[in-house]
């Protein structure tokens, strides 16, 4: 309102600025030409009285200024002029200003011409003889006398824009401050202009009935918040229209919406697409229940009719977090088909080369082969069936394991010193290096986090390569550290190797004789610790396993 009734007042002061500039002009110009035509008529007696004594003797050597003098015969034929030749000038007889002067003496006349944008002055004054003199004087037009005058008026322009700024912000200011200064909390109390006293009133009573019907929903409001606030399941209450009535923290982060959306519809509410869609079935489509994702969580949505009497007054929308749930389930059918994967294929094995045998399809010379690939898988199996056991002892949690002061660098030379055969077999260098460090904890689980990793860098290495194994203490930390020059593990499988039965090239694993389940009991052991596992690794650049304990676990 400020910015309009600022734009007016300039618009209006300007206005009247180009309006006064053109009307003064136009005064002062026809005040002065009636000064000139005053002055013009003096000069032509004057001059008149001189021709009358002293003839054409009158004219030589006579400086007439800026003026033009006519000597006109009573026939109309130029007898001298002051500005050109009277040869070449026509009669003057039909001119207004002498057929005034030989009809009264004295005549004048104002021509203007469009051509050199003059306006030219005329005063003929009558001789005794008959003869007349005319004086004339050319002027400019009062456009070219007002572009003539433009610095000055751009000056007087600049004055009066920065006059009617000033004194457009300061009255406009001072006009919109009364409504700027309205206490809307308490309408009848504002001292203002009396036309807005009929607002005023209105106001004032829409304020009271909307302040009864806030305390009557705040009310209410804060009954249910006390009932679902607590929820840790998402909440929805819908009207009959699909508008929220009351909606709990969890459901306005599965919205994706911070906003109050009280009397909001459900559908435009939130950033959630895929959780509109599902909304949309149970809404639209009369489900009871729906499933959708949120990022990397899922959930089910149950749908219940508030019922009032015998009818439906609204829905009540429920919100269930089975993401863990459906993570359990789903593991513990990959670790069933994984167990019997795993079991089955030793298994045929034995089966197989024990068959040949019963049926003594194998010469003698093969029985020992025989016996000892039905040997291996037999060991296989063990180990296998360990692992499970030990992973499954790990799942019940440490309330029943044995913890006390362990040498660990003590525990990873014996790891290494276990597997120093084996890694001689697979001409791979396995060295320990660091200094004696002392952890609070399970020493068979660190003996096993330190073997599993030793044995994982020792299988998965290239001929003629290395393991390093480092144990020592940095700050409040104990740092176990195994470095191989391995064949690497790429970056996108880095975060699954401590998946149960997860191999990243499950070939060479078979043939290693891998059991799947060695990082993962490293994972849990730690997790047991409190420890924090950290993989640097890239495909063809070996592998270094960091293992960061509390100096105090358990």
């Amino acid at each position: 309102m400020t910015k309009r009734i600022l734009r007016f007042m300039c618009f209006a002061t300007l206005t009247v600025f180009f309006a006064s500039i053109l009307l003064i002009a136009a005064v002062f110009y026809d005040y002065f030409s009636d000064i000139q035509q005053a002055q013009l008529k003096v000069q032509a007696s004057l001059a008149a009285q001189g021709i009358e004594h002293e003839g054409m003797e009158y004219f030589p050597g006579l400086e007439v200024g800026g003026c033009r003098m006519t000597w006109i015969a009573a026939d109309g034929t130029v007898l001298y002029d002051s500005q050109s030749d009277t040869i070449d000038m026509e009669n003057h007889l039909e001119r207004e200003e002498i057929k005034e002067a030989l009809s009264e003496g004295y005549g004048e006349s104002r021509r203007y011409s469009a051509t050199l944008m003059e306006r030219s002055l005329y005063s003929a004054q009558l001789l005794p003889d008959g003869t007349i003199l005319r004086l004339s004087i050319s002027q400019k037009s009062i456009l070219m006398l007002i572009f003539g005058m433009t610095q000055p008026i751009y000056a007087v322009f600049v004055v009066a824009v920065v006059l009617s700024v000033i004194l457009s912000v300061r009255i406009s200011k001072k006009i919109v401050r009364p409504l700027n200064e309205l206490d809307l909390d308490k309408p009848l109390s504002n001292q203002g202009y009396d036309e807005l006293l009929p607002l005023l009133k209105r106001m004032d009573s829409q304020q009271k009935q909307l302040h009864q019907k806030e305390m009557e929903l705040r009310w209410k409001q804060k009954e249910l918040d006390t009932i679902i606030g607590s929820m840790k399941e998402g909440m929805i209450l819908l009207n009959q229209k699909g508008k929220i009535l009351s909606i709990n923290s969890m459901a306005k982060k599965l919205l994706e919406t911070k906003k109050d959306c009280i009397r909001a519809d459900l559908l435009s509410v939130g950033e959630n697409t895929k959780l509109k869609e599902a909304l949309l079935a149970v809404l639209n489509e009369g489900a009871v229940e729906a499933m959708f994702a949120a990022g990397e969580e899922n959930y089910r949505i149950f749908a219940s009719p508030v019922i009032s009497g015998d009818m439906a007054i609204g829905t009540a929308l429920f919100f269930f977090n089975v993401t863990e749930k459906e993570k359990t389930e789903r593991l513990r059918r990959e670790f069933s088909a994984n167990v019997s994967h795993e079991l089955k294929t030793p298994l045929h094995s034995i089966s197989g080369y024990a068959e040949l045998m019963k049926n003594g399809l194998v010469k003698e010379k093969d029985i020992l082969p025989f016996s000892g690939k039905i040997y291996d898988e037999a060991q296989r199996m063990i180990r296998l069936v360990e692992d499970i056991i030990s992973l499954s002892h790990l799942d019940e949690g440490e309330g029943d394991m044995c913890s006390e002061d362990v040498d660990f660098y003590g525990i990873a030379r014996k790891a290494a010193e276990d597997l120093m055969s084996q890694a001689e077999a697979a001409h791979v260098a396995l060295k320990v290096s660091g200094e004696p460090v002392f952890l609070h904890g399970n020493g068979q689980l660190l003996y096993s986090i330190v073997y599993n990793l030793c044995d994982n860098a020792v299988k998965y290495n290239r001929k003629d390569g290395s393991v390093d194994v480092t144990v020592q203490k940095e700050g409040k930390e104990v740092i176990l550290s195994v470095r191989d020059t391995g064949i690497g593990i790429a970056k996108e499988h880095q975060e699954r190797i401590f998946e149960r039965f997860y191999r990243v090239d499950k070939s060479r694993s078979k043939a290693v004789g891998g059991t799947g389940l060695g990082l993962s009991i490293v994972k849990h052991a730690a997790k047991i610790h409190n420890a924090r596992i950290e993989v640097e690794s890239g495909p063809g650049e070996g592998t270094v396993v960091t293992v960061r304990f509390p100096a105090y676990t358990l």
